[in-house]
């Protein structure tokens, strides 16, 4: 029998229980975690085979939404979860990211995290949920995992914190926070804001470390109580380290103060070649690795020690910055950013609401976004041979730090009723790509004509930590993000942060580390925005190549009068104009073309059927019925009025049907509109004026 184990831990208002040992027994760990009607089962196994050829863990980590949890069936041809959506990979990101520092470095088994979403409540969001899962099922495990950690997620409104909130909650949350860590030391930080100081932030890093520090002591204890024995890991030294240290440790401090990523590399390169010769026994694996491990150390002791960097400049230093705009002759817009070795062209394309990308997830039937960033890297940014195909995980994940950064900036779908969709491409790169997508991504908005609140700029800043000495890097290189600790990355304005990323290598920092961090990256984000702002500082005039999209508002009740029989109304407007015409439930109209005066024709068809008749206006009217008193003349479809026999020419009038025929347009005014709502025209008052309504509905 299976020894079942039940704890309990309230977190703010919510209670989460935990349960091991009566579900996916045959996994290393499992444990089924519920809150209220958020239920997720998290399983850990792991091949006890060592990978000694591979220099890295193969960990995976799978989160999936089973669509199931929202009581809905998937929708499309495929009734069934395929492959896992943006929003789950990012979710994996989270996971990933938190769980890999917590692993022996000679751990190199193939393990496996699955985490999937039984059941979801729309109050409790999964992802942090999962997040401790994924660190109970390998902590009570006999994998060797150097938890427990945990995840929480912060949202702020009305000067106060809230614990794991809803996504409706965050929606107009002034920080979206998501924070791992064990006990007092953070790890992992994903944060979206608008526009907040570092202060903020501060107070929510020491929110999260209390619910943390809740978190992995109910871990700890269901570990007491499992007894279980870790698989061991013997941590082997390798005797070719000190060899290469003592002989060619001194030419590798050389190289740093290299301004060139080509020259370093080729540097490198006759150095390794050297350590081939002089160890010709070894194996190009034991090399290899033994070479990266000392040349890292005499990179981190440059640093510390005597405060030089790779390429020479000083710890607060940014490298060189050049800044293009309106570089592509067809597009909507574009700019180039480029800061140092690292090089990302921002293209902007302006669409109308119907290019809106579409999902569905386990929390919406239907979401639509209407604003995208899109990241590339293809190999040739780092001059190495790469297959294209779909964006991986890193992609997605640097694309969605972009997005956030900016999207606090952008003006909202009723005063800009555009799709908007920016897609960085990265043409070189070392270090920092992410956020020299940001940059370029922000000049090639206000290129295109987005009217951008204010500028936003990226940095990412990295950390050497060596004992009881630090030093924090600000805008790092690729060499000085893998060697380093740290790579915490930062966006903002002027004003204050908008994001926030942080991944570590080591278990964790403390809340005063971060802090030192965050005032420093702040520095380099001010002399970042005084380059760009050199180039591009307010958004241009709408480009002229963009659509045309004009947004009404209408009465409820005059939707079917705008849609028509059949649609007959909405169908000749499109037509007649050549725009698109979008009709939402709640009146709300628009109008997209590609010329600027079709649009506006568009617009007085659209006024012409949906608005009241007024006093004192002219209409082209289409008469419908001629009696001896008068004439009933349509002016707008289903709205008649009378032009009595009085009102249909200056001269008197015998016989009605001697001046009007049934059929025949004519130009009436509205003399009255009494309480019931009949109209009075005028023919003789109307004659000779001109109408500017539509009358091609009368056609």
């Amino acid at each position: 029998m299976f020894k079942i184990i039940q704890e309990s831990v309230t977190i703010g208002d919510q209670t989460i229980h935990i349960e091991m040992g009566k579900l996916a027994r045959q996994a290393n760990g499992s444990v089924f975690i519920q809150c209220q009607e958020t239920q997720l089962l998290a399983t850990a196994v792991s091949k006890f085979r060592s990978q000694d050829e591979m220099s890295f863990l193969p960990l995976s980590i799978d989160y999936i939404e089973k669509m199931y949890s929202a009581g809905r069936i998937p929708g499309g041809y495929i009734k069934r979860e395929t492959k896992p959506t943006e929003r789950e990979i990012l979710t994996c990101r989270l996971i990933d990211r938190s769980l890999r520092p917590f692993f022996p470095k000679q751990f190199r088994c193939e393990t496996q995290v699955v985490i999937n979403v039984l059941s979801v409540d729309p109050k409790v969001p999964p992802a942090p949920l999962a997040i401790l899962a994924s660190s109970l099922a390998l902590h009570a495990s006999d994998i060797p995992f150097l938890g427990p950690i945990a995840g929480v997620q912060l949202g702020y409104k009305n000067g106060k914190f809230h614990i794991n909130p809803s996504e409706s909650f965050l929606e107009d949350s002034l920080l979206n926070l998501v924070v791992s860590g064990a006990g007092k030391n953070f790890h992992m930080v994903e944060a979206g804001a608008t526009e907040v100081s570092e202060k903020l932030f501060l107070e929510g890093f020491a929110k999260a470390s209390e619910v943390i520090s809740e978190l992995c002591q109910v871990q700890n204890k269901i570990q007491k109580k499992l007894k279980i024995k870790k698989y061991p890991v013997t941590e082997t030294k390798s005797d070719l380290d000190p060899k290469i240290t003592k002989k060619f440790q001194a030419d590798m401090m050389k190289v740093n103060g290299t301004p060139s990523k080509l020259q370093r590399k080729e540097k490198m390169e006759d150095i390794k070649k050297s350590i081939h010769e002089a160890f010709p026994k070894e194996s190009n694996f034991q090399i290899n690795e033994s070479f990266s491990r000392v040349y890292g150390s005499s990179i981190r002791k440059a640093m510390i020690d005597k405060k030089i960097r790779l390429d020479g400049r000083k710890l607060k230093e940014i490298r060189s910055i050049e800044c293009e705009t309106s570089l592509l002759k067809n597009t909507h817009g574009s700019a180039l950013f480029t800061r140092g070795e690292t090089q990302s062209l921002g293209v902007v394309t302006l669409g109308t609401t119907d290019d809106c990308q579409r999902t569905e997830t386990i929390s919406s039937a239907l979401e639509e976004k209407f604003f995208m960033l899109q990241y590339n890297m293809p190999g040739f940014a780092t001059g190495e041979p790469k297959r294209l195909g779909a964006p991986n995980r890193r992609e997605l994940g640097h694309g969605n730090l972009a997005e956030r950064a900016l999207r606090p900036l952008l003006p909202d779908q009723l005063h800009f009723p555009y799709t908007i969709r920016v897609v960085s491409e990265v043409l070189e790169s070392n270090g920092s790509s992410s956020m020299a997508s940001i940059c370029s991504s922000s000049m090639a908005l206000m290129d295109a004509g987005v009217p951008l609140k204010r500028p936003v700029a990226g940095i990412a800043m990295g950390l050497i930590l060596e004992g009881k000495k630090h030093c924090i890097l600000s805008d790092i290189l690729g060499d000085e993000d893998h060697f380093g600790d740290m790579d915490f990355k930062v966006a903002g304005t002027e004003k204050g942060i908008t994001a926030l990323q942080m991944d570590m290598k080591i278990q964790g920092i403390p809340l005063p580390t971060i802090e030192e961090a965050i005032l420093q990256a702040k520095e380099g984000i001010q002399h970042i925005l005084k380059k760009m702002n050199s180039t591009i500082q307010v958004s241009r005039d709408l480009s002229f190549k963009a659509p045309r999209v004009e947004f009404m508002k209408i009465p409820l009740e005059k939707i079917k009068d705008l849609i028509g029989p059949g649609g007959k109304n909405i169908k000749r407007i499109t037509a007649e104009t050549g725009c698109k015409i979008d009709i939402k439930d709640d009146g709300s109209v628009t109008v997209a073309s590609l010329q600027g005066p079709a649009a506006e024709v568009a617009k007085r068809m659209v006024r012409y059927l949906t608005t009241q008749a007024q006093v004192g206006e002219i209409y082209l009217g289409l008469v419908r019925k001629i009696t001896e008193f008068g004439a009933f003349v349509e002016i707008k479809p289903g709205v008649e009025g009378l032009v009595h026999v009085s009102q249909i020419s200056q001269d008197r009038v015998e016989n009605v049907w001697d001046h009007l025929k049934e059929g025949e347009e004519i130009m009436v005014k509205v003399l009255e509109i009494d309480r019931a709502g009949k109209l009075k025209l005028s023919r003789k008052e109307a004659v000779g004026l001109h109408q500017s309504s539509a009358s091609e509905f009368f056609h």
